[in-house]
């Protein structure tokens, strides 16, 4: 695209839109607290996955749905942990037969936070709208409340949660325009739109790009405000 970044440094010349990975991660360093959207293996954006690996940053938080493969040439979370690039996972499912999640944290190489799914939703719109947290009703009475504010409305009792903002969050979208506007496809649809929101800077890997009034406008999930970099997917 004529208005892409010619450079691989990733400094801004007017477009969020950057020719690689390479350069829509140049900042992305050691100890980066990193949103990863997908669910069970799909909608996952490999292209910033495998670049961040080449990187080679270390002593990562990844918050995400889970390792899970959407078949065995797919790339993705438990690649970084089989490298020893994680530190902590923060997952709702963090652990299924056969990878390397269940090895490192019994080992005492990587510390896992399993944190109910909608729980996790909530925490992360907390974080994208400005929230210092929320209170849930659910874990009441269970061991998830150990150590948790509780206070009762409505004659129900709620635990306090702390919203959830990340360094980084590494999307993957269907289609956008050179403004950042996404368009999502299946489970694309699932974590993106709240993590969008909850990354300082957001990068959205793309199939597809083009420019303004290319979409349609009632298609688009989540606007371009919330998204700074593009990285056409390869």
């Amino acid at each position: 695209m004529s208005n892409a970044q010619t450079g691989e440094t990733g400094t801004p010349s007017g477009t969020k839109v950057y020719l690689s990975a390479r350069a829509a991660l140049h900042d992305v360093g050691d100890g980066a607290v990193i949103l990863v959207a997908g669910f069970a293996g799909w909608g996952l954006p490999e292209s910033l996955l495998r670049e961040l690996q080449t990187k080679g940053v270390g002593g990562l938080t990844i918050i995400g749905q889970g390792p899970w493969p959407r078949h065995p040439e797919s790339f993705g979370l438990a690649q970084l942990v089989a490298g020893g690039q994680v530190n902590t996972l923060v997952s709702p499912d963090p652990i299924y037969p056969g990878n390397p999640v269940e090895d490192h944290w019994r080992s005492g190489r990587l510390d896992i936070q399993v944190v109910p799914q909608g729980v996790l939703a909530e925490r992360l719109r907390a974080g994208g709208a400005g929230l210092g947290g929320i209170f849930l009703p659910e874990g009441v009475g269970t061991r998830y409340q150990e150590g948790k504010e509780a206070r009762s409305f409505g004659g129900r009792e709620y635990l306090f949660e702390p919203a959830l903002r990340a360094d980084f969050a590494f999307l993957r979208a269907t289609a956008t325009d050179t403004l950042g506007n996404l368009v999502y496809r299946g489970t694309q649809r699932n974590w993106n739109p709240v993590m969008a929101m909850a990354g300082e800077v957001t990068i959205a890997e793309v199939d597809h790009v083009c420019e303004p009034g290319g979409l349609d406008p009632e298609l688009v999930i989540t606007p371009g405000i919330f998204v700074d970099r593009i990285v056409q997917t390869v």
